[in-house]
């Protein structure tokens, strides 16, 4: 039996989502009202703000961003990258799902419903651009509130952790790639000078700046690298939600003329997160691996990093997009379907366990005492 991962379930148990955290779709929500309420109010505003552009980048937006991923980016240790092998079957599951499975998995899903499941109830000119919204949706993996549904599952910290380095490194040169594959599958346009600016300016420089910023917070201490991060963490949601206000300012005559299309584009994003996540855990339960391993392995390998999927949509499609309106309904029903997923994790734990000791007749490390 593993000490650390009993450990890790001991301390688990009384993880919690912060207040934020927990009514996210909440302030999403709210987000939609308030920033469909002043696209109407003052539409000269909203399209003098839009204006404010460099190189094809909102300047606004652009920094919102920013405020957004660096506190993330900043929790990420590479120095762990060594512990890779202590988890590696995990790990694999993870990477698999993660970069094999879930962006194409999306695509198909996207070309299925958008383009011909749902297609005469979505406006004809966006069809493309919702496609490429979710295809970018899915094409990142989290890197920042895995660290929350890691706690809720019990899982164990230091997979986590390495997970989340390892898929960083691999999505610095990896995602432009494959979203320029995945967008070429489906025959729409990839302006590849743009994408390839968007993977520099919101992962290259902001990983930059964090791991910059990372080693001066923890030459203060740990008390001060601590604090620091929690403090940053509370300005990333208010970026998080500042920026939605803006993206539904811009796509607030789309919303009031097609509500229908925010519930359409929600069936593709709830189908990829319950499938992927469910062949991630399967397929940890079929390779022994432990279960505070195999919960935040199903997680990881199931939610989206949709801040970098907001930023890359808004640069490559624009603020008015149907690109950049998919990734923001990603936002929207985050939280309560990884909460699902989450609770299917835990209820299922004694199954999972069953599973591995019939398959192995012992509790080793990777059986079901965790």
């Amino acid at each position: 039996m593993s000490n650390q991962c009993d450990a890790t379930g001991r301390q688990a148990q009384q993880a919690t989502l912060g207040f934020f955290e927990r009514y996210l779709t909440l302030w999403v929500i709210a987000c939609i009202v308030v920033g469909v309420g002043i696209g109407q109010a003052a539409p000269g505003l909203v399209t003098a703000v839009a204006h404010l552009e460099v190189a094809r980048v909102n300047v606004p937006v652009g920094v919102l961003i920013w405020i957004m991923i660096i506190p993330m980016l900043v929790k990420i240790d590479f120095g762990r990258l060594h512990e890779v092998r202590q988890h590696g079957r995990g790990i694999g599951v993870t990477l698999f799902i993660n970069w094999l499975v879930k962006p194409f998995s999306m695509a198909a899903l996207a070309w299925l419903f958008i383009r011909h499941a749902f297609a005469p109830w979505l406006p004809p000119g966006q069809l493309d651009s919702y496609i490429a919204g979710l295809i970018l949706l899915a094409a990142a993996p989290c890197t920042a509130m895995v660290f929350v549904w890691s706690n809720l599952s019990r899982g164990e910290p230091n997979f986590t952790l390495t997970q989340v380095a390892l898929n960083d490194l691999i999505m610095v040169f990896a995602f432009a790639p494959l979203v320029g594959l995945l967008l070429g599958v489906s025959a729409i346009a990839v302006p590849w000078d743009t994408l390839l600016m968007s993977v520099v300016m919101y992962i290259v420089i902001p990983l930059a700046i964090a791991q910059a910023l990372r080693r001066m917070l923890l030459g203060r201490g740990e008390r001060t690298y601590a604090a620091a991060v929690e403090a940053m963490s509370a300005w990333s949601l208010v970026a998080l939600l500042a920026t939605l206000v803006l993206l539904f300012a811009f796509q607030g005559d789309a919303i009031l003329s097609q509500p229908l299309v925010i519930a359409l584009l929600a069936v593709p994003i709830l189908i990829q997160v319950l499938f992927n996540s469910s062949l991630a855990y399967l397929l940890n339960r079929r390779l022994r691996v432990a279960h505070c391993v195999a919960g935040p392995s199903a997680l990881i390998g199931a939610s989206n990093f949709f801040e970098l999927a907001v930023a890359t949509a808004i640069s490559l499609f624009g603020l008015e997009s149907g690109a950049a309106l998919a990734t923001v309904v990603g936002v929207l029903i985050e939280v309560p379907v990884m909460l699902l997923v989450v609770r299917v994790v835990n209820s299922s734990r004694q199954w999972y366990e069953a599973g591995i000791a019939a398959g192995t007749g012992n509790t080793g490390r990777f059986g079901p005492n965790c």
